[in-house]
Formats: structure tokens, C-alpha cells, sequence
């Protein structure tokens, strides 16, 4: 029966599976994308900016006493007009010594119109104000609510961000692991959920980074002070692995746990190389045994 059982530290990946892994990290991108995109509306950041029943029927009626008050202007003016118009053909009148009669009627008709016209002005004007009176509270009130309901649903949002960028690093970094320990060649795929990960992180820095500090002035360096530090405690983080992998790699080639160098049983319990001593005795059976093996081959402890 075959298998696929290989040394992960000696793995070269072909190009196929290179190219796999870089399809599978934009799937993982495109999908993780849409869902950085959709914390908002779950978190309902959008949801605070918006006008409640009672704001939005105040912003309604200031609309609709607002387009009464501008007809009631409009009336007003052309009852002005009118009036203007009839008392020229009146004054005329009397000064030619011409009949008045019809234009005194057609005067009093004018000048009721225009009484009637600045009356309804003046209602328009104390009703538009009123209105604006309450649309003015009412975006008053939204203000206020928003800003007490923003904050939460943005920090809200955030972490839900980081949940999932946390979730595409610390699951990548554990299949990595997993893969590792079952010395499989699945190990591309590992990588390019880790990398799908770094790239939303880098996404997320630039998003928040750039809410607080100028791209143009602090942003590069911000970004790059963030990113060397992430990339220092993952080396850190790399170098602990292999100095527990390593040994039980080389240990199995038949090399020095220390310094790689090929040892020879019966040359001695010494390394030829480094000179340290690759043989030493069980903890719990006290057989010898070869420094760096994962077991003993006489009790099978660790």
C-alpha cells in the first residue's frame, strides 16, 4: 500500500501544487473579502445614521410646509401685483376723470386678494417655522443617537473582523501543524489559508490605520512598524517549531541532533562533528537511546 507519508523539511512542492495553493488563496481571498464587506450591515453600523418613524414624519412635514410656504409666497407676490396693477388703473382713472366704478370694484376685488393671500403667508410662515422647529429636534436627536449607537456597532464590526482573520490565521497555522505532524504533502494548502489571513490583516491595517493617521504623512510607516512586528513574532514562532522539529528530522537521517553531521554507532556515543553526546540513557527504562528520537525504542516513552 502506498502513501504519501514524506519528511515535511524536505518537501519541494511542484509547480501544480504551487499553482493549486495560489487558486485556492484567491477563492479564500474572494470569500473572505465579501465577508469583511457584510460586518457592517450584521454589526448595523448603517443601521444607527437611520431616521426613526417620528424624525422621519418631522423631515416630511417640514418638506411639505416648506413647499406651502413658497406657493403662499408666490400668491402673495402676484396678489401684490394685482393689487399694484388695479390701483395704476384706478389713479389713472380719476385723474382722466373717467368712470371708477368697475375699477374701484375690480380695486376692493384686488386688495381682498391680497389680504387673503398675505393672511395664508402668514400662517405658512408660522406653520414652516414650527415644522422646522421640529425637524431641527429631530436631527437633533438622530445625532445624538447615532453617535451613542456608532461607536459600539463600529467596535462591533471590528471584531468581528478580526474574528475572522483570526479565525484564517490560527486555522491555517493549525492545519500547518496537523499536516506537519502527519507528514503529509497537503502542505501547500496550509500555507495559502495562513496567507489568506495575512492578506485580510494587511487589509484590516490599512482600513483602520488610515481612519486615524494620514497615508501620506504616518500611514507607510505605521504599516510597516505593524507589519515587521508580525513578521518577527512569526519567525520567532517558526524557529521554536524547528528547533523541535529539526532534531527528530535529522535524527532520522541518521545525523548529529546538534549539528547535522552523519554518526556512526559504533564510532562512539560522540558526535564526530560537534563533539556532544548523541546517545544517552531512557528517563523511564534506562536503556540507551539516540538523542532526539521521538520515543524509546525499548519502553516507547517519550
Amino acid at each position: 500500500m502506498t502513501t504519501t507519508r514524506v519528511d515535511t523539511e524536505e518537501i519541494a512542492s511542484t509547480k501544480s501544487e504551487k499553482f493549486l495553493a495560489v487558486i485556492l488563496t484567491i477563492f479564500i481571498l474572494i470569500g473572505a473579502g465579501w465577508t469583511y464587506a457584510k460586518t457592517d450591515q450584521v454589526a448595523g453600523v448603517g443601521r444607527a445614521d437611520a431616521y426613526t418613524v417620528a424624525e422621519q414624519r418631522a423631515l416630511d412635514q417640514q418638506s411639505v410646509a416648506s413647499d406651502r410656504l413658497l406657493a403662499a409666497n408666490d400668491r402673495s407676490e402676484s396678489a401684490k401685483e394685482d393689487l399694484d396693477l388695479a390701483r395704476g388703473d384706478l389713479s389713472l382713472a380719476v385723474d382722466q376723470g373717467k368712470p371708477t366704478s368697475a375699477l374701484e370694484k375690480s380695486y376692493r376685488a384686488a386688495k381682498t386678494s391680497y389680504d387673503e393671500a398675505r393672511t395664508a403667508e402668514e400662517a405658512a410662515t408660522v406653520a414652516a417655522d414650527r415644522a422646522n422647529k421640529r425637524a431641527d429636534a429631530a436631527e437633533r436627536h438622530r445625532d445624538r443617537r447615532t453617535a451613542d449607537g456608532s461607536a459600539w456597532r463600529s467596535w462591533l464590526s471590528a471584531g468581528l473582523r478580526l474574528i475572522l482573520i483570526g479565525a484564517l490565521t490560527i486555522g491555517g497555522l493549525s492545519l500547518i501543524r496537523r499536516v506537519r505532524e502527519r507528514e503529509s504533502r497537503y502542505l501547500p494548502l496550509g500555507f495559502a489559508v495562513v496567507a489568506s489571513g495575512a492578506i485580510m490583516a494587511f487589509v484590516f491595517a490599512v482600513d483602520y490605520v488610515t481612519d486615524y493617521v494620514d497615508i501620506l504623512d504616518f500611514g507607510p510607516i505605521a504599516l510597516s512598524i505593524l507589519g515587521i512586528g508580525a513578521t518577527l513574532i512569526a519567525f520567532v514562532a517558526l524557529q521554536k517549531y524547528l528547533a523541535r522539529r529539526i532534531p527528530r528530522s535529522r535524527v532520522r537521517k541518521g545525523e548529529c541532533p546538534f549539528c547535522g553531521f552523519p554518526v556512526h554507532a559504533e564510532f562512539g556515543p560522540h558526535c564526530e562533528g560537534c563533539g556532544r553526546e548523541v546517545i544517552a540513557t531512557c528517563a523511564s527504562c534506562e536503556v540507551p537511546r539516540r538523542v532526539g528520537s521521538p520515543h524509546c525504542p525499548a519502553c516507547g516513552m517519550t
